[in-house]
């Protein structure tokens, strides 16, 4: 294997495991541990993307979730893009390219499955670095269930990132021997690769698990790539360390310029110097030890440039020893190179500005930089946590806690590793604690504590007169916003980190800001002459991290999603040929041709046969709500439009629902059961909405009402049986029910059997015609269906259906309404009590608004010609048609031909359209005009005569 900058000995990968990978066409090899970062780094690959705006070419920046250049696109096995490098674990076969700031979705499903699961801790730790493996330790040990969530494939954190040792041993071990006891412990469980990416109330958060790092060649088609835990903590120990903190100066977005701790990691964790020759920028003391780490594995270091006066005194003296100069009181100003870094300049500071008569180049193709730490803080704000400043560290720490937490370790700011250990152990024993067990006792390992000097806030080298002010000085390297965009928001009155954000896009990107967020603050602080704890930060918002569509969907997709529904009916009509249809997830007969009919002719025949003798058609998706309790008619009377608390028991009535704005919402029937007991009907696809609608009223606004709601859609099989020979047919089929008018009125129901099952019979009609609904219990619907089909009836579908109600008027909510309708807008001003006090949507139907006489009313239409109209065809006063733009009076919601009076016929909402009733409209159809008549809504029967027989 060919690795140029790959270390012959140390690092976590595993030699005996060679990877072979290409990017961007070319073939390499890395090693099972690796990331496509540290594996491109390894082979020298040292331009990996190209910036969105300016189109620069970028490098690794960083060695985990904060990387905001080397964003790339995998090709294969599967595509999926916008990837960190750095977060991308490499795998056999990978292909990747670079991206410039968007990539390119996959043209075939994925074949991946992700997955979703619920949890319950009474601790959760986030983090598993030094101090979050100490606080699920001494959690754990209590007996308290801990879940230990870490974004890494191994715990540890930043500590296989340096040589430290602990217990006078290479930290490795001590992790090691941690994370065994966990694994040992019943109540304890590790969640590696797994990153917490949302806290929300009440202790809940949402955690994305990395199952596979990809679908390869070797998994198996359907392994589960992601998983989502959603986890609720009776404790929360954040432990999620800190991200080190750029420097703006002249060309920092140049490849090679890296994070010091990033440059450090790559050689402790991965064995590859990133670099030949080095030169370490940096305002805090954790730089020294990555240049003297940098040193031990071959890197030549040019020198360390320290922007604080006074270096520290350890640091330098080890660094004097190595060779290396300290040159204090310096910066970088600028980088040269073509493509990649080869040079950087640096001069000293004297004051606000930079003495560029001591200007010099030093030749470097590494140039790491460090300006401190930032505090990962993200969930700690997003639980609701305030934040300080703190001007010692030029940093926001954790505030005033609002949730059931602890903190621990780089997040509060700590800078030593004992620091963070110490307060590791102290954050788990007080979680424990919290959560009701008895803290256990953990010993503290022994570590160098080491002195730890202020840093310099030093976010903004001066400009140093090399081409545009500030325009090389790159604040959000992935958005390509400088310090230039930064000062020209303030320049225009901005005062706002938050709408400086969004006057640059700084932070909007794929890393939310991790590298450029406090950087921004300290600009904008800058510019305004105030401190940055008046500014604040911008609102850290979930996910943490990216987090794809397919991992929040879970288990919900295709038909785990949208499952597919099948009717009593089923399998009976699929035998004889029906054509089906999707009405929300039920799959249903559209129509049942014979004789190879088209949908036309079979249609036609089985309208006829429901004007002029019997049809029967499955109605069981018809949603079915019971609603129970002492307040049940109080509850419906708030609910619909029209008084449901007289109804008798035995009798059914017809119901609209609004919304609070006074917009039909719903429609359907509602039975009286008994005096307590009413059981509802609502449109097929709006079941679950209306049962939601219902629960939301009820448990938000109306929790003292003694309701209970309970769905029963798929309890009840129902089949129609309508035309006029429907009578004598339910008469056959129940010869116990009395079925003649007087008996057996319209709009009620009664109990019987029916071919021998137990059924409740209601005399209710969609057609207009004599009609009977049969509902039985589910299990029995497709036996009483073979029953009725044996009598030599005509099934008919949905499509029947709709030209049977369209032909009497009758609207279908979502089609022939399109939330801006009332009921007084369909002709329906009878179904609104006047009788009632309230009812929901009652004061929005009282403005003004809703009584416009241009207000889109339901009407009919007759076109010329008998030509069938689309639906969704608009409609216009005048033809042939003026300039564009066209004023639209409104557009065709139903059509289709009717063999009852022998002509194609339509529904439409039209501006005024009961004004309008008998004038000719036009309705554009491809090149021509038609002329349309309009019409009252109702075209058959208009005195209903037919529905009794």
């Amino acid at each position: 294997m060919s690795e140029p900058f790959r270390l012959p000995a140390g690092g976590r990968i595993d030699r005996t495991a060679p990877l072979r990978f290409t990017f961007d066409g070319a073939s390499y090899t890395g090693y099972r541990g690796d990331t496509l970062a540290s594996a491109l780094l390894a082979n020298g690959v040292r331009a990996v993307a190209r910036s969105i705006r300016h189109g620069r070419p970028r490098g690794v920046f960083s060695a985990g979730t904060e990387e905001p250049n080397a964003l790339v696109q995998i090709q294969a096995p599967f595509p999926e893009p916008m990837l960190s490098a750095t977060t991308v674990e490499l795998y056999d076969g990978l292909a990747a390219c670079g991206l410039a700031g968007q990539g390119r979705l996959a043209r075939h499903p994925d074949p991946a499955r992700y997955d979703a699961v619920y949890a319950h801790a009474d601790v959760l730790v986030v983090g598993a670095g030094p101090a979050g493996l100490a606080a699920a330790l001494a959690a754990a040990r209590s007996g308290a269930r801990v879940i230990l969530a870490d974004e890494r494939p191994e715990p540890g954190g930043g500590l296989h990132d340096t040589a430290v040792t602990l217990d006078g041993a290479p930290a490795a071990g001590w992790v090691s021997r941690v994370a065994g006891e966990l694994a040992g412990l019943p109540e304890a469980r590790l969640l590696p690769r797994t990153t917490v990416a949302g806290y929300y109330d009440q202790n809940y958060l949402i955690a994305v698990e990395r199952r596979t790092s990809h679908l390869g060649a070797a998994a198996p088609d359907r392994a589960v790539r992601e998983r989502a835990w959603r986890i609720r903590a009776g404790q929360v120990v954040l432990a999620t360390g800190a991200h080190e903190r750029p420097i703006a100066f002249a060309g920092n977005d140049l490849p090679g310029v890296m994070l010091a701790g990033a440059a450090r990691s790559y050689v402790n964790r991965y064995a590859v110097r990133p670099g030949h020759r080095a030169v370490v920028f940096t305002t805090d003391d954790s730089a020294y030890p990555a240049a003297l780490d940098l040193l031990a594995c071959g890197v030549e270091v040019a020198a360390v440039v320290e922007a604080r006066r006074q270096p520290p005194a350890g640091w330098a003296a080890q660094c004097a020893a190595a060779g290396v100069p300290v040159l204090a009181g310096h910066a970088v100003i600028a980088t040269n190179g073509r493509g990649r870094l080869a040079t950087a300049d640096i001069a000293p500071l004297t004051g606000e500005e930079v003495d560029l008569a001591r200007r010099e180049t030093l030749e470097a193709d590494l140039l790491a930089v460090c300006g401190g730490w930032n505090p990962a803080v993200h969930l700690f704000s997003q639980s609701g946590g305030t934040l300080r400043h703190d001007e010692t560290t030029g940093a926001f720490l954790p505030d005033l806690a609002r949730q059931a937490q602890q903190l621990a370790g780089a997040v509060t700011g700590h800078k030593t590793l004992a620091g963070c250990l110490a307060d590791g152990i102290r954050a788990g024993q007080a979680a424990a604690r919290a959560a009701g067990y008895v803290p256990a006792q953990v010993s503290l390992p022994a570590t160098d504590k080491g002195p730890v000097t202020a840093p310099l806030a030093l976010p903004l080298v001066p400009y140093a007169g090399d081409g545009a002010p500030w325009a090389g000085h790159y604040v959000d390297l992935q958005r390509d916003a400088t310090a230039a965009d930064v000062l020209r928001a303030t320049g225009a009155g901005l005062r706002s980190v938050e709408h400086v954000k969004r006057y640059t896009t700084i932070g909007t990107a794929h890393d939310q800001g991790k590298t450029s967020g406090a950087l921004t603050t300290a600009v904008v602080a800058r510019a305004l002459q105030v401190a940055p704890g008046e500014l604040g930060t911008t609102t850290f918002r979930p996910p943490y991290t990216p987090v794809a569509f397919a991992t929040l969907a879970g288990r919900n997709r295709g038909e785990l999603a949208d499952p597919v529904r099948y009717t009593p009916s089923h399998d009976w009509a699929a035998a004889h040929g029906a054509a089906f249809e999707n009405v929300g997830q039920w799959k249903r007969a559209r129509y049942f041709p014979v004789g190879g009919e088209d949908i036309d002719a079979a249609v036609a025949r089985e309208c006829r046969a429901a004007r002029e003798g019997v049809t029967f058609m499955d109605a069981s998706t018809l949603g079915k709500i019971e609603v129970a309790g002492p307040d049940a008619a109080e509850f419906l009377d708030r609910l619909y439009t029209n008084l449901i608390s007289t109804l008798k028991v035995g009798a059914i009535r017809y119901g609209v629902m609004c919304r609070a704005d006074g917009m039909v919402f719903d429609d359907g029937t509602v039975m009286r059961l008994a005096a307590d007991r009413f059981l509802l009907t609502t449109t097929t696809g709006n079941a679950a909405a209306v049962l939601e609608w219902m629960e939301e009223w009820l448990q938000t606004e109306w929790p003292t009402l003694r309701v209970w709601l309970t769905s029963v859609t798929e309890q009840w099989a129902t089949i129609a049986v309508v035309g006029p020979g429907s009578r004598e047919l339910v008469g056959r089929l129940a010869p116990g029910l009395a079925v003649d008018n007087d008996s057996f009125p319209f709009m009620t129901w009664r109990d019987a059997e029916v071919a021998g099952i137990g059924a409740r019979v209601c005399r209710i009609s969609f057609s207009g015609e004599l009609a009977y609904e049969i509902n039985v219990a589910w299990w029995h619907g497709p036996a009483l269906w073979e029953q009725v089909a044996g009598t030599g009836v005509t099934p008919y579908g949905t499509e029947a259906m709709h030209v049977l109600r369209a032909e009497k008027g009758f609207p279908v909510i979502g089609q022939d309404t399109d939330g801006t309708v009332t009921p007084h807008d369909l002709g329906m001003s009878w179904v609104v009590s006047k009788k009632k006090k309230d009812f929901i949507g009652k004061r929005s139907l009282a403005r003004a608004e809703a009584a416009r006489l241009d207000r889109k009313h339901l009407v009919g239409l007759l076109p010329a010609d008998g030509q069938l109209l689309p639906e969704g065809t608009q409609l216009v006063a005048t033809a042939p048609l003026p300039a564009p733009p066209v004023p639209m009076l409104g557009h065709v919601t139903s059509s289709y031909r009717s063999v009852a009076f022998g002509q194609a016929f339509a529904l439409a909402l039209v501006k005024g359209g009961r004004d309008r009733i008998g004038q000719q409209l036009f309705a554009p159809v491809g090149d021509a005009v038609v002329p349309v008549t309009v019409t009252e809504p109702v075209f058959y029967d208009k005195e209903g005569a037919r529905r009794d027989g």
